[in-house]
C-alpha cells in the first residue's frame, strides 16, 4: 500500500511544479506585452529629426516652404487585436522650388475638438524613404499614429513640413 501513496504523491508534485511553471510563464509574457504596449505608446517622442535643415523662422524657410505644398491630408483608421486604434495619414508633396529637396521632414497629428494633438509623429522621409525629391516632382508621405482609444476625441487631422534641406 505504500507504493500507490508514493505514485500519488509524485504525480501531486509534478501536477503543482506544471501549474507553477505555467503561472511563471504566464506573468513572464504577460510583463513582456506591458513592456511593449508601453514602449510603442512613447513613439512620438525621441524620433530623429533631419539635421542641418532649414527651419520654422528663418527667412530662407519662410520663403520656401510655400512652394512645397502637401495636399488635403487623409486618414485611415484600423483597430489593432491588442484593442487600441492606429491611424494612418498620407499626402502628396509637391515640390514646387525650383530645388532638389534632399531632405525633408513633415510633421502628422491627430487632434481633437481644441486643436490639440491627441497623437502626433514627426518622420524624415527624404533621405530615408525617397534619395531626394527633384523640381516639380511630386511623392506620397504617409505615417502611422498608434495608441489611440475609442474614447479619444479625433475632431481631425494635421500635416505639415518642418524642415527641408536643399542640394548644394
Amino acid at each position: 500500500m505504500a507504493a500507490p501513496d508514493r505514485r500519488l504523491e509524485s504525480s501531486e508534485s509534478h501536477r503543482t511544479l506544471i501549474v507553477v511553471v505555467a503561472v511563471a510563464a504566464a506573468v513572464v509574457v504577460a510583463i513582456f506585452i506591458g513592456f511593449l504596449m508601453w514602449a510603442s505608446a512613447g513613439s512620438g517622442e525621441g524620433e530623429p529629426t533631419l539635421q542641418g535643415a532649414l527651419r520654422a523662422g528663418s527667412p530662407e524657410f519662410d520663403k520656401n516652404k510655400t512652394n512645397i505644398v502637401l495636399d488635403e491630408p487623409e486618414a485611415f483608421e484600423a483597430k489593432r487585436a491588442l484593442g487600441d486604434l492606429t491611424m494612418t495619414l498620407r499626402t502628396t508633396v509637391r515640390n514646387l522650388t525650383g530645388k532638389t529637396i534632399n531632405g525633408l521632414e513633415v510633421y502628422g497629428a491627430v487632434v481633437d475638438y481644441e486643436g490639440k494633438p491627441i497623437k502626433q509623429r514627426t518622420v524624415v522621409v527624404v533621405p530615408t524613404r525617397q534619395a531626394e525629391l527633384a523640381p516639380n516632382k511630386t511623392m506620397l508621405v504617409q505615417m502611422m499614429l498608434e495608441g489611440m482609444s475609442e474614447t479619444d476625441a479625433r475632431a481631425n487631422i494635421k500635416m505639415e513640413v518642418t524642415g527641408f534641406k536643399f542640394k548644394e
